[in-house]
């Protein structure tokens, strides 16, 4: 059944207590409880940045090297219906002032059909490519996976026949919670497999990258150098601001595109 509207209101006002809400997840067996209503059966990546992807790099073949919103574009054209939100939840709830709120998720397959009509709309394949165009060129970070709690607060019935794919901003994302959640709930949100951020040399510890940057404040000054803990998500936030070019993405793996799909096709149902 679609939620109505005065529980989304709802929930935008508990949102700015979410913080709370995520170290509670730490006392003994909630993160279990935590897991049931709102976390089973999530795999959710971060994709990194078009532009910090270095397509000409030094190898035999640099022309191989696929770009990560060539993950969006596959799902988008094998979906059957594609939903676009109004809003984004999190900037709403938060009141952003430094990224548009108007610029939401985008939902794909049958599942979508269960949302509210008043929260967002259906679109067109070229409609939910320009959407995700729209995110990159604002600067947000695409996210792409199944996600208990699109389910529940949109009151999509399968939760196995809704994609999301999220476009966020790193002062309102919800997933700035990671560090605080247990590590079995945290660790459900990862980096695309394949991928790794690294500081390299020309680093002078001028804590640029320090200053919400990090979605999941994964970059630390110690002995007047950053240093990348496990928690990074290597969207590649960092790289772009990076004012010494001291923070570079390699990538481990030149399959890393369609194993991300693979890992994801395997998570919904967006074609019935």
């Amino acid at each position: 059944m679609a939620r109505p509207l005065w529980f989304v209101k709802l929930l935008k006002k508990a949102f700015r207590s979410i913080k709370v809400l995520a170290k509670l997840s730490n006392l003994p067996f909630m993160n279990k409880l935590f897991e049931i209503l709102l976390f089973k059966e999530d795999n959710i990546i971060y994709l990194p940045k078009d532009s910090v992807i270095e397509v000409n790099q030094n190898v035999d073949q640099p022309d191989n090297y696929v770009l990560p919103t060539r993950v969006l574009e596959y799902f988008i054209e094998k979906a059957n219906y594609h939903w676009i939100m109004d809003f984004c939840i999190c900037r709403a709830s938060m009141k952003c002032k430094d990224y548009p709120i108007d610029l939401g998720c985008l939902f794909l397959g049958k599942g979508v059909l269960d949302i509210n009509p008043s929260l967002g709309h259906l679109a067109t394949k070229q409609e939910a490519l320009d959407h995700i165009r729209k995110c990159r060129d604002a600067g947000l970070v695409h996210m792409i996976g199944r996600n208990l709690l699109d389910k529940q607060w949109l009151g999509v019935k399968d939760g196995a026949k809704l994609l999301s794919i999220c476009n966020c901003c790193p002062c309102c994302c919800l997933w700035r919670i990671a560090p605080i959640l247990h590590s079995s709930l945290s660790n459900k949100v990862k980096k695309i497999p394949g991928v790794k951020v690294f500081i390299n040399d020309n680093c002078v510890g001028c804590g640029t990258c320090t200053k919400d940057i990090c979605f999941v404040d994964a970059i630390k000054i110690i002995n007047k150098k950053a240093h990348i803990t496990d928690q990074c998500r290597a969207c590649g936030r960092c790289i772009e601001v990076c004012p010494n070019d001291a923070i570079e993405l390699i990538i481990e793996d030149e399959d890393y595109i369609n194993k991300a799909i693979k890992q994801i096709d395997k998570l919904v149902n967006i074609e019935n």
